[in-house]
């Protein structure tokens, strides 16, 4: 028995020194980001990739399996390295010194995330907020680009507020709805204009894999710049329409937060014992709890603003409790079958999406089988 129990000190101790070395490992792949990132700085190019990683991931892969490891395992630890490095470089990227930025609502989460990527940029940042109008017209006058980020039911009045913008300016809006800001600044700006919805919140590290979506309006290549800096700090971006990006925040956004709304109201009013759910819970369940709770820590007012910015996404939420209402009475009857026919016909809807999401939300939930549980 001490035999064996040395002999496990041992193999212990060897376990220990191979992790070292991975952390010395690790330690020397951040120096080689990092002279990455200055390089990258210096040419112009993008903090992401999505080739480049791509086909680093399928070299590792190939190699994990090679070596009998577990390709899946390999993908993980470097996909988490990935998010680290991505975070390494996004250092000062001076390549905007010769612009002049005014961000209408800087004193805002999102307007102040934007002031740091720009001032990191090189450019010279001002923000104007409620207390600043007095300065409006100074500020505004020699500005190469005008930036709201304001919250949705303010957009346009404060759009029509401004002074009138340099010719050359750009006039742009971090709105999640498109339609009413984007005409009203290309009603109030003879310039270029465009609209824009970054599809992350202000908390975000790196914009690195972020999402952009652009809503073009006018002079496209007077405000093709700022289109880079975004591409630059890592994000990929979208265009649509503003009648069509409108038309998909009312599923993306407004369905769904109601959706969640509504079930954590049902939760608090039945007063349910979340740490029980959560002790008891799936890690799918969990994440889905998790999502629940993510949007009662935030501000409320943010999500009854997007809720109520778009009257006419009522009756799709009408439609959708109908189709509830539908489905219940019909497992209410013990219409078993109607249901599995009903299933059936939604999985041919989503076709080969439901394979994808499997193997995406797989990957969600053996992560979060790793993190600590609530108690």
């Amino acid at each position: 028995m001490a035999h064996l129990t040395q002999q496990l000190q041992q193999l212990r101790q060897q376990i220990d020194q191979a992790d070292s070395e991975l952390v010395h490992l690790l330690l020397r792949r951040r120096e080689l980001v990092a002279q990455v990132g200055v390089i990258k700085r210096e040419a112009g190019q993008p903090l992401y990739v999505p080739e480049r990683e791509q086909q680093m991931l399928a070299s590792r892969r190939d190699q994990a399996q090679v070596a009998g490891l577990s390709p899946d395992l390999i993908e993980d630890v470097l996909r988490r390295v990935i998010r680290e490095s991505y975070q390494q470089q996004q250092a000062a990227d001076v390549h905007l010194q010769h612009k002049n930025i005014v961000v209408v609502g800087g004193e805002g989460a999102l307007g102040k995330l934007f002031m740091r990527l720009f001032q990191s940029a090189g450019a010279v940042v001002n923000s104007l907020d409620r207390n600043d109008w007095d300065r409006a017209e100074d500020l505004c006058q020699t500005a190469d680009l005008v930036l709201l980020a304001v919250p949705i039911t303010r957009t346009v009045a404060v759009i029509e507020q401004l002074p009138p913008l340099p010719k050359h300016c750009i006039m742009a809006d971090l709105t999640s709805i498109k339609g009413q800001p984007l005409a009203a600044m290309l009603a109030k700006h003879n310039g270029p204009v465009v609209g824009l919805h970054p599809m992350f919140g202000p908390q975000q590290a790196t914009l690195a894999k972020q999402l952009v979506i652009v809503c073009h309006g006018r002079q496209r290549e007077h405000y093709q710049w700022l289109l880079d800096s975004i591409i630059r700090w890592g994000a990929h971006i979208r265009d649509i329409s503003a009648a069509q990006h409108d038309e998909a925040m009312g599923f993306i956004q407004v369905l769904r937060h109601l959706s969640t709304f509504v079930y954590g109201a049902h939760l608090a009013e039945q007063q349910v014992d979340l740490a029980q759910l959560v002790g008891l819970s799936s890690p799918i369940y969990r994440l889905e709890l998790m999502m629940v709770g993510r949007l009662f820590a935030q501000n409320p007012e943010l999500y009854a603003d997007i809720i109520l910015s778009q009257p006419h996404t009522f009756a799709m939420m009408n439609d959708y409790l109908r189709s509830f209402e539908t489905i219940l009475s019909k497992l209410q009857a013990g219409d078993k079958q109607a249901f599995i026919t009903k299933f059936a016909e939604v999985k041919a809807y989503f076709g080969d999406f439901s394979l994808r999401f499997l193997e995406d939300s797989q990957r969600l939930l053996d992560a979060a089988g790793d993190a600590q549980q609530i108690s």
